[in-house]
């Protein structure tokens, strides 16, 4: 009985043991899933057993999650006939489970990640028959932070300080913390006792969110005024690392002189008298705690960096010193620079003023001007250029030497300096009238204008006188800058001679206008063309003065009607066409000579007009005369007119 109930026993451990290696639950978890704050999470849940992925008795899947207590919470259940989403969780409206589980695997998807969502989550799988398992993963939460802020202290910071802060960064809103690195000029800074050092702070908002702020602590050297700090920010994102940098800054370093410069700001040419300069007194440190002197040679000192001065002249020409004094640690640096002052004296010319020359003499000038660089003399007469150098030579003088010489000195260097002065030259002599010859003037009216241009020094007086020796008050006298010019107007109504004349201390001069009104009548057919002419004569040139006026005649003869033209003012024409004008008023001239002579041939045979004494004529007058002037010499021809009755007239009958 003993040894059966041993066999017996031993049968039945074989086949207990034989149904515990076959029955078994496996779940498989990963041991992290991370999320984004505000995206959806998914944890899987895979699981085995001994008959596969579930056994034929059923299967209950249960999802909890661990509360910072450490208790668990069951969230959802489901079995062969219900899914049940536990009620009053932080999950109950936030969880799915997307699958039953008969292929082995369930997922639990959690939407709207929040901090606190960050704690293990547990799996629990039960197969009836096959017996129970369970697995956990903890969720991972994570949030990019704002982008971080640097700034440098307002004050600048002194060499002389002891190490403090000289910048700021701050990043914001990160999960988990970030953490911040401090670089100057790309290199990572690490603490140094007394020299360098880091300061945190750690601030969480009632998000959960980290903010971090880290201040810079250092000891400034010179060097650091050109360097550039910045941070780097690094954080964590779900399967990564990621970073971010600040802007970069520079600090204001106070450091102390060690020795002091000058300059001339301006102008950057060289200087002259007039201009503005304007001089700066520096040092090489810019510790506030300087105070800056510019001495000058001949001005009062002033006590700024930057000295102004106006209408500088050759007295400010010197040395100018630069003051520094650094009150921190009572040091005093100088520095000088020279200032010249170019300048250009008023030109002298020697003889000065105005000078009496006669003529065929001849005239030597000079001009200079003190300068204090090298200059350039020119000498000019109305404008053009008459001679290079100091010194001027006219030879030979006459009347066309007079006038007004400027001397112009220049500095090649600075083409603003120039200066000049003027030397008035009277050639003496005796008046010479330049009216000896005229050109040929018209006018339509009857009141003549006559001109007379007089050379000579001392200035002539001249005088316009008639042929009866009376002085023509209304003449007008003006001096000019070789002589004298003077305008008379005469009324021509009848012959006449004019005298212009001059005098002076060396003679007299004169010329003579000889004005006489001459008519010629011309009578085709029945009508009579009357032309008056008033001729001017004087020296060995001549002026016409011409009136055309027409008389239409009715007598017994066949009638007809000639309208006469009164001469038009000369127009210009091309050059080419002179000559064919000139050739066209020849052939005119030639052919009333010729119809003047046969209409006089005749009259003397009288068959034309009635010479009984009886006439019956209807006289009609043009409009204004036209009157032509023309000089010529005092001989004059006699002429033979023909008066409006068609009878002789001798020259004394005009």
């Amino acid at each position: 009985m003993g040894v059966w109930n041993a066999a017996s026993l031993l049968g039945l451990l074989a086949l207990l043991h034989t149904w515990g290696a076959r029955a078994y639950v496996e779940v498989n978890m990963e041991d992290k899933v991370e999320a984004v704050l505000g995206d959806p999470a998914q944890i899987a849940c895979i699981f085995t057993s001994g008959e596969g992925t579930g056994g034929s008795g059923g299967m209950v899947i249960k999802w909890y999650y661990v509360k910072s207590s450490g208790n668990s919470q069951l969230i959802y259940d489901q079995d062969t006939l219900q899914k049940t989403v536990q009620k009053n969780t932080p999950y109950t409206d936030r969880i799915t489970v997307n699958n039953t589980g008969t292929t082995g695997q369930v997922v639990l998807t959690i939407s709207d990640v929040k901090l606190s969502d960050e704690v293990d989550f547990i799996c629990h799988v039960q197969i009836i028959g096959e017996g129970t398992g369970e697995g956990r993963t903890k969720l991972r939460v994570f949030k990019a932070p704002d982008y971080p802020t640097i700034e440098g202290m307002e004050n600048g910071i002194s060499v002389n300080d002891e190490a403090k802060k000289i910048a700021s960064c701050k990043v914001k809103n990160g999960y988990p913390k970030p953490e911040v690195t401090w670089y100057k000029d790309n290199t990572p800074l690490r603490t140094t006792p007394d020299v360098l050092n880091f300061e945190y702070r750690t601030t969480t908002g009632s998000s959960g969110l980290y903010s971090v702020e880290s201040d810079l602590i250092m000891k400034v050297k010179k060097e650091d005024k050109d360097a550039v700090f910045y941070c780097e920010i690094r954080f964590f994102v779900p399967g990564a690392e990621k970073m971010f940098e600040t802007n970069r800054i520079n600090i204001t370093v106070y450091y102390p002189p060690t020795a002091a410069k000058m300059w001339v700001e301006s102008p950057k040419n060289k200087i002259k008298e007039d201009d503005t300069v304007e001089l700066h007194c520096a040092s090489n440190g810019n510790n506030p705690a300087q105070e800056f002197t510019i001495k000058t040679p001949n001005r009062s000192p002033s006590s700024a960096k930057i000295m102004v001065m106006k209408n500088v002249s050759r007295l400010d020409s010197g040395v100018y010193e630069c003051i520094v004094l650094e009150t921190e640690n009572f040091g005093e640096f100088s520095a000088n620079t020279t200032v010249f002052v170019n300048y250009l004296d008023d030109a002298i010319i020697e003889p000065k003023g105005t000078v009496l020359m006669e003529q065929n003499k001849e005239l030597k000038a000079s001009c200079n001007a003190l300068a204090s660089l090298n200059t350039k003399t020119t000498w000019l007469k109305n404008g053009k250029e008459v001679a290079k150098g100091h010194h001027l030579s006219l030879e030979d003088l006459t009347y066309d030497s007079a006038g007004t010489y400027v001397c112009v000195v220049t500095v090649p260097e600075i083409p603003e300096m120039q200066t000049s002065a003027s030397l008035q030259v009277h050639v003496q002599g005796p008046p010479k009238i330049l009216e000896k010859y005229f050109n040929e003037k018209e006018t339509t009216e009857k009141e003549l204008e006559l001109t007379c241009h007089v050379r000579g020094h001392p200035t002539p007086q001249i005088t316009w006188t008639t042929s009866e020796g009376k002085v023509i008050s209304s003449a007008s006298q003006t001096k000019t800058e070789v002589g004298a010019k003077s305008v008379v107007k005469v009324v021509v109504t009848s012959n006449m001679t004019i005298f212009c004349n001059s005098s002076n201390d060396f003679g007299t001069d004169s010329v003579m206008y000889n004005i006489k009104i001459t008519k010629h009548t011309t009578t085709p057919a029945a009508t009579t063309t009357t032309i008056s002419t008033t001729t001017i004569t004087a020296a060995n040139t001549i002026i016409n003065v011409t009136t055309n006026t027409s008389t239409t005649t009715n007598a017994a003869i066949p009638k007809s009607t000639v309208k006469a033209e009164t001469s038009k003012p000369q127009e210009k024409v091309q050059t080419g066409s002179n000559g064919v004008i000139i050739a066209v008023i020849i052939i005119c001239i030639l052919l009333l000579a010729i119809l003047g002579s046969v209409l006089y041939f005749l009259y003397k045979k009288g068959k034309i007009c009635n010479r009984s004494g009886k006439k019956d004529f209807t006289k009609e007058k043009s409009g204004k005369d036209k009157i032509v002037v023309e000089m010529k010499s005092d001989n004059t021809e006699e002429a033979i007119l023909l008066g409006v009755n068609g009878e002789k007239q001798l020259p004394s009958d005009q």
